[in-house]
Protein backbone atom coordinates (compact mmCIF):
# COMPACT_ATOMS: atom_id res chain seq x y z
CA UNK A 1 0.00 0.00 0.00
CA UNK A 2 1.13 3.30 -0.78
CA UNK A 3 0.12 7.44 -0.18
CA UNK A 4 1.27 9.54 -2.44
CA UNK A 5 3.82 7.35 -4.04
CA UNK A 6 5.06 6.97 -0.60
CA UNK A 7 5.07 3.22 1.12
CA UNK A 8 2.73 2.75 4.10
CA UNK A 9 3.55 -0.65 6.15
CA UNK A 10 0.12 -1.95 7.50
CA UNK A 11 -0.29 -2.56 11.33
CA UNK A 12 0.51 -6.38 10.71
CA UNK A 13 4.02 -5.50 8.77
CA UNK A 14 4.46 -2.74 11.59
CA UNK A 15 4.10 -5.65 14.50
CA UNK A 16 6.36 -8.28 13.13
CA UNK A 17 8.77 -5.44 12.56
CA UNK A 18 8.56 -4.75 16.41
CA UNK A 19 8.55 -8.06 16.91
CA UNK A 20 11.87 -8.64 15.25
CA UNK A 21 13.14 -5.50 16.72
CA UNK A 22 12.48 -7.42 20.18
CA UNK A 23 13.97 -10.70 19.03
CA UNK A 24 17.72 -8.89 18.36
CA UNK A 25 16.99 -6.88 22.07
CA UNK A 26 16.82 -10.03 23.56
CA UNK A 27 19.55 -11.79 21.92
CA UNK A 28 21.93 -8.67 22.93
CA UNK A 29 20.47 -9.19 26.73
CA UNK A 30 21.34 -13.03 26.69
CA UNK A 31 25.09 -11.53 25.10
CA UNK A 32 24.79 -9.04 27.82
CA UNK A 33 24.32 -11.25 30.73
CA UNK A 34 26.81 -13.88 29.36
CA UNK A 35 29.71 -10.71 29.50
CA UNK A 36 28.15 -10.00 33.25
CA UNK A 37 28.88 -13.88 34.40
CA UNK A 38 32.38 -13.59 32.49
CA UNK A 39 32.92 -10.22 34.58
CA UNK A 40 32.08 -11.89 37.81
CA UNK A 41 34.27 -15.20 37.07
CA UNK A 42 36.97 -11.94 36.51
CA UNK A 43 35.98 -10.40 39.54
CA UNK A 44 36.58 -13.40 42.05
CA UNK A 45 39.82 -14.36 40.00
CA UNK A 46 41.33 -11.14 40.21
CA UNK A 47 40.05 -10.81 44.06
CA UNK A 48 41.95 -14.54 44.52
CA UNK A 49 45.16 -13.78 42.68
CA UNK A 50 45.87 -10.01 44.81
CA UNK A 51 44.04 -11.37 48.20
CA UNK A 52 46.08 -8.87 50.46
CA UNK A 53 47.15 -6.55 48.14
CA UNK A 54 46.31 -3.42 48.90
CA UNK A 55 48.38 -1.90 45.84
CA UNK A 56 46.57 1.19 44.19
CA UNK A 57 46.47 -0.81 40.93
CA UNK A 58 44.10 -3.68 41.64
CA UNK A 59 42.44 -1.46 43.97
CA UNK A 60 41.45 0.55 40.92
CA UNK A 61 41.50 -2.96 38.84
CA UNK A 62 38.77 -4.14 41.41
CA UNK A 63 36.63 -0.67 41.18
CA UNK A 64 36.80 -0.59 37.31
CA UNK A 65 35.32 -4.38 37.32
CA UNK A 66 32.74 -3.56 39.50
CA UNK A 67 31.89 -0.27 37.90
CA UNK A 68 31.61 -2.32 34.61
CA UNK A 69 29.27 -4.64 36.20
CA UNK A 70 26.94 -1.98 37.54
CA UNK A 71 27.05 -0.84 33.69
CA UNK A 72 26.12 -4.27 32.58
CA UNK A 73 23.20 -3.94 35.15
CA UNK A 74 22.01 -0.85 33.85
CA UNK A 75 22.16 -1.99 30.16
CA UNK A 76 19.67 -4.50 31.22
CA UNK A 77 17.38 -2.47 33.05
CA UNK A 78 17.84 -0.32 29.65
CA UNK A 79 16.66 -2.56 27.26
CA UNK A 80 13.97 -4.42 29.54
CA UNK A 81 12.08 -0.78 29.42
CA UNK A 82 13.01 -0.81 25.49
CA UNK A 83 11.17 -3.77 25.26
CA UNK A 84 8.23 -2.89 27.41
CA UNK A 85 7.84 0.54 25.99
CA UNK A 86 7.94 -1.43 22.30
CA UNK A 87 5.48 -4.03 23.48
CA UNK A 88 3.14 -1.28 24.57
CA UNK A 89 2.96 0.12 21.54
CA UNK A 90 2.56 -2.68 19.47
CA UNK A 91 -0.74 -3.56 21.77
CA UNK A 92 -2.42 -0.45 21.00
CA UNK A 93 -1.81 -1.06 17.59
Amino acid sequence: MSVKGVPVASVAEVKAAIDAAMQHVQEGQEAVRAANEKLGEAQLSLAAAVEGSGHESVTSAQAALAQAATELEDCLSATLGAMDQAQQYAAAL
